[in-house]
């Protein structure tokens, strides 16, 4: 409901974006009685909130599509984008956080360290524009944006080129802010008697490390993690655009800029769910990482 008062609050007419100047204005008013426009916005709200009760999202005002054709055509790509660049922050900040834990204090840590606020630092934007200008303009080894290239064979091979630009870029990022999460989990976990007493014995340290202690760690990373894909989602909005990826994030900014009521309250919703079904799989996961953690 806030979401639906919020959007209905910015400035602007859905109409007025597609309206020809020398339109008559009984037309204007004919089309906007059509879309429900001339209703209270709690009788927007109402209509709709009565139709998504019957399983319907309604109609794009833009391009008078069903709105659950359109997301459904682009959360593939956007689970996609964010899936690859989760994996490529964990494979990233996962041993990095690890190594960084058990070589703490040195000249491997410090590097960590820096590398790990360049990464929350860095604009997402800024260094978008950059891998772009230096690999796509310069370069010429990596396609400047898009999912497919036009004409070409669309394989596999293609597909992974225009992936790896905005995956690097969200998941540089991921690993960054990740980074010192796991390292500060390791180093909690290190610290313990039990693992004193593992080493003690003469147990090898990439057992203590990596059998033991990295299995203790993993509720907080499991934590950190998951609440990360979220997150994706609003980074994947600003990514999308800039290399012009075919996902929720890219139609969310087109849905802004046309007021495209519908689309946008599909959107939130479709962002909400995705919310609760990460939240519910993280729980899962602690489960499965922790034995003695179980749901009634």
């Amino acid at each position: 409901m806030i979401n639906f008062f919020l959007i209905n609050l910015a400035p602007g007419n859905p109409v007025d974006m597609f309206i020809d100047p020398n339109m008559p204005a009984e037309l204007l008013e004919a089309r906007k009685e059509r879309l429900g426009l001339n209703d209270p916005v709690i009788v927007q709200y109402v209509k709709w909130l009565g139709a998504l009760l019957q399983g319907e999202l309604g109609y794009s005002f833009s391009s008078y599509a069903p709105v659950a054709g359109l997301i459904g055509e682009r959360i593939g790509p956007t689970l996609l984008l964010a899936s690859a660049s989760l994996l490529l922050g964990m494979l990233i900040a996962v041993p990095a956080g690890i190594l960084s834990a058990v070589k703490q204090n040195t000249r491997f840590d410090y590097l960590m360290t820096g590398l790990s606020f360049i990464g929350t630092s860095i604009p997402q934007f800024f260094l978008g524009l950059s891998l772009i200008y230096i690999f796509a303009v310069q370069l010429r080894l990596l396609p400047t944006g898009g999912m497919r290239t036009l004409g070409g064979s669309g394989g596999t091979g293609d597909l992974i080129a225009h992936l790896i630009l905005p995956v690097f870029v969200l998941g540089f990022v991921i690993a960054g802010k990740k980074v010192r999460y796991v390292r500060a989990a390791m180093l909690d976990v290190l610290k313990q008697d039990y693992l004193r007493t593992a080493r003690a014995k003469g147990l090898h340290p990439f057992l203590v490390t990596n059998k033991h202690a990295l299995r203790n760690a993993l509720i907080p990373m499991i934590t950190v993690f998951g609440s990360e894909i979220p997150l994706l989602l609003g980074g994947s909005i600003l990514i999308e655009q800039i290399f012009q990826w075919p996902g929720i994030g890219q139609l969310t900014i087109q849905s802004v800029l046309s007021r495209d009521y519908p689309t946008l309250m599909g959107l939130n919703l479709t962002a909400a769910c995705i919310v609760l079904t990460t939240n519910l799989l993280t729980d899962l996961l602690y489960s499965a990482a922790d034995p003695r953690i179980r749901y009634q």
